[in-house]
């Protein structure tokens, strides 16, 4: 096949292109830039996409001796993840900006484009499984190392992606090996570290990034019965679950820690309360993206709120143009804006953005 290599200037995309180009593929690397400020550099794990990072991938491609190309997709990444991180948090939501990128950016701009060139498939670093399924239609599955397993941020990929994507590092047993494979094989990153946190907030500072974009915007920190606790700058710098920050002045009552419970930013208040308060029964959920045929009625299944969270059982099932999702036992800190992805066993189902959250005994709401 003809292989759009995607290669971020890490060990596991340049691995990953090395084993596209070992099975015989006709590959070409190809470098998103998707820094708005090219000077940039890496500092450590923290920021990626960055100039160093393309020379980086330059190396390996020039060791593996394929094609190698920068496209410049900084417009879209800005328009597609960056202004939808910064509106989504103004609005109360909790997004996950590399589901984002992988949906708007990896899988469907760059898979376009690859596409209209005449290349078949699409081939990253991610650790993920794409199988033919009995009816021979392709199908996303978790890693064999489940410990690295990227699944969750690729559950937003429909079927038509799916079948044109290739993740050569899915059977990989564990990251360590990888690194080894990467330095047999001589490629320069082998012990590059891996990049962390928000990749166009290299310093971490995300409540600076949001009020450098859009101002202060001061409002009350309340409790459950609508008593003033403190105030903020801004509800865009909480999210539901979060313990420190608060801007509290005096400790509860009871002495326990309290947690952000809910964001309204219209009347831009923060409502905080104890953990236990967290919990949630059930979800609802917008959006839907299936891999595969959408159920029809309720499912048993596993769903996941988290890159790195547990699965757990609940039930699935439509609901108007969404779905609502009843859990087996609750989950904490679950927020609008996250992706719910769906799995049945390792095979991933599918995914929605939650919308809504109902608690242990009450009414579903969103």
């Amino acid at each position: 096949m003809r292989v759009l290599a995607a290669m971020s200037g890490g060990v596991d995309s340049a691995v990953a292109a090395a084993r596209a180009v070992e099975a015989g593929h006709d590959v070409v690397g190809v470098h998103m830039a998707l820094n708005r400020n090219p000077g940039t550099l890496r500092t450590g794990s923290r920021g990626c996409c960055t100039i160093e990072d393309s020379l980086d991938a330059r190396r390996a491609a020039d060791l593996l001796g394929i094609p190698f190309y920068v496209w410049d997709l900084s417009e879209d990444f800005v328009e597609d993840v960056v202004a939808d991180f910064v509106a989504e948090y103004a609005a109360g939501r909790t997004p996950n900006p590399c589901v984002r990128c992988n949906e708007r950016i990896k899988f469907a701009a760059l898979l376009d484009k690859g596409i209209a060139l005449g290349f078949d498939a699409v081939a990253t670093g991610h650790y993920a499984q794409v199988r033919p399924g009995a009816d021979g239609t392709a199908e996303l599955h978790r890693a064999a190392d489940v410990a690295k397993d990227q699944s969750y941020v690729l559950a937003v990929l429909d079927a038509d992606q799916v079948a044109h994507a290739m993740f050569p590092l899915g059977d990989a047993p564990t990251k360590a090996e990888v690194r080894e494979e990467a330095r047999r094989r001589g490629l320069p990153v082998a012990d590059k570290p891996d990049s962390h946190d928000i990749c166009f907030i290299p310093d971490g500072d995300t409540r600076g990034f949001l009020a450098d974009k859009l101002g202060e915007v001061p409002g009350e920190v309340v409790d459950e019965t609508g008593a003033v606790l403190g105030s903020h700058t801004g509800t865009y710098g909480f999210t539901v679950g979060q313990r420190k920050g608060l801007g509290i002045d005096r400790p509860a009552p009871d002495g326990r820690p309290r947690y952000v419970l809910s964001i309204e930013p219209v009347r831009r208040t923060v409502t905080v309360g104890p953990a236990e308060r967290l919990a949630v029964s059930g979800m609802q959920a917008v959006a839907p993206v299936w891999n595969g045929s959408p159920p029809t009625g309720p499912v048993e299944v596993h769903v996941q709120v988290r890159a790195h969270g547990e699965a757990v059982p609940a039930v699935v099932e439509p609901s108007g143009e969404g779905i609502a999702v009843t859990l087996r036992s609750p989950l904490t800190g679950v927020a609008p804006g996250q992706t719910v992805a769906v799995y049945r066993g390792t095979r991933v189902l599918g995914s929605a953005t939650i919308s809504g959250t109902t608690a242990p005994g009450a009414v579903a709401s969103s």
